[in-house]
């Protein structure tokens, strides 16, 4: 057994062995889980992704004569303001207010710069135009306010997410006669392709698979910067089915992240848009897993022959709609997957060669003693038999 102490004093040493996922799964392969646990303190996993559930938190600081903000829009993208004065929350899915992808002719199509790539500006230091409205007040007389910011120019400006890091994902198809444009991206009619969204074997909540070092508090790689784990992510849903190795054959954990985007970088913070859908967030979160014990490199050993995800029909417009059935992780990787009787091309919206860089990079950062590790102040609830309660602690009746 060693401690997350124990392990910060390596790295502070300058000691610490840090091994990505993917070498620890090679050096299992090799060495077996007991040696390769003996060697290792530290395991780096990541992801670079669309997580199109996160925003930004910025504060404005107050203008002379002082406003207080009921409308704003930055580069034509609404922010929400009715928080405060000066303060904003920007989605990154926001569309800018002008013709909106269910309005579009069919054929027809805009590029809209949305909410992330709002954010990625303002993280690659660009200047933003911001308009707004008040609602005045004896205390804050201003009507309007027109002018450009930057992330120097405001006094806070984070990332607060509330849905990131899904624990699996699905596998979207169409079986259907005509091309369906979803969140995945364009779906080929009579399943000409397969998406797939989440790394598989790269990931980090399936390397951790029952969230033992994951919890509040957790101290990660967001966004090329250093972030946190704030509480459970909107649609956690621990309940989901898994297989004997404990990871979930379906959506499952989601994790609420938190960082300063004044210390991130552009390049692990892209706008994205989907064609028809509407815009999005790329965005590369790694998280370190102390070696604590063996069993921590027993998880992280799980291969994509052991992961799989449910193949969804997204023809038929329904929120519970038919599967195809499961398919492994090594199916998806190799192109090609086999649906009911057909072969269908398979593809990622995941970047598997940037989420080895946002491991790579972490595994970095703890090598040269800049990184080190926290302990959660609270778990992350995971436990399949989950009982309701009250704030309390009683047990609430589901009858």
């Amino acid at each position: 057994m060693r401690t997350i102490a124990d392990i910060n004093d390596k790295i502070e040493e300058g000691k610490a062995v840090v091994w990505t996922v993917e070498e620890l799964k090679a050096k299992v392969a090799d060495l077996g889980i007991t040696q390769a646990a003996k060697a290792v303190d530290v395991i780096t996993t990541g992801t670079f992704e669309p997580m199109e559930s996160s925003g930004a938190i910025l504060n404005l600081g107050h203008t002379d004569p002082p406003i207080k903000i009921r409308q704003c829009w930055l580069d034509g993208v609404a922010a929400y303001s009715g928080f405060g004065a000066v303060d904003l929350y920007l989605g990154a899915s926001q569309a800018p207010d002008r013709k909106q992808p269910s309005e579009l002719m069919e054929g027809e199509d805009i590029q809209m710069q949305g909410g992330g790539h709002v954010i990625e500006d303002l993280i690659a230091g660009k200047a933003i135009h911001l308009r707004a409205l008040g609602q005045m007040t004896d205390c804050y007389p201003r009507a309007t306010l027109d002018t450009m910011i930057t992330k120097e120019t405001i006094n806070q400006f984070y990332l607060f997410n509330p849905r990131n890091l899904y624990q699996n994902f699905i596998v979207g198809v169409n079986g259907g006669d005509h091309l369906l444009y979803t969140y995945l991206g364009p779906l080929q009619p009579r399943l000409g392709n397969a998406i797939y969204s989440n790394p598989g074997a790269l990931s980090p909540l399936l390397n951790d698979p029952n969230l033992r070092l994951i919890g509040v508090g957790t101290r990660i790689f967001l966004g090329g910067g250093v972030g946190y784990v704030t509480w459970e992510g909107t649609q956690h849903f621990p309940l989901q089915k898994r297989l004997p190795n404990d990871t979930p054959i379906g959506p499952a954990a989601t994790l609420a992240l938190i960082g300063d985007a004044k210390q991130m970088e552009s390049r692990w913070v892209r706008g994205c848009y989907f064609k028809q859908y509407g815009p999005s967030l790329m965005l590369g979160v790694g998280i370190p897993l102390p070696v604590i014990d063996e069993e921590v490199v027993r998880r992280c050993a799980v291969t994509d022959e052991d992961l799989v995800a449910p193949i969804i029909d997204f023809s038929i417009p329904r929120r519970v709609r038919p599967t195809f059935g499961l398919v492994s992780y090594a199916q998806l990787k190799s192109g090609t997957i086999k649906v009911e009787s057909t072969k269908v091309r398979s593809a990622p919206l995941a970047s598997m060669a940037l989420a080895r860089q946002v491991a790579l990079e972490l595994k970095q950062w703890i090598e040269l003693g800049t990184f080190t590790l926290t302990e959660p102040v609270a778990s992350i609830a995971c436990d399949r038999t989950f009982v309701p309660q009250d704030a309390w602690g009683s047990q609430i009746s589901l009858e």
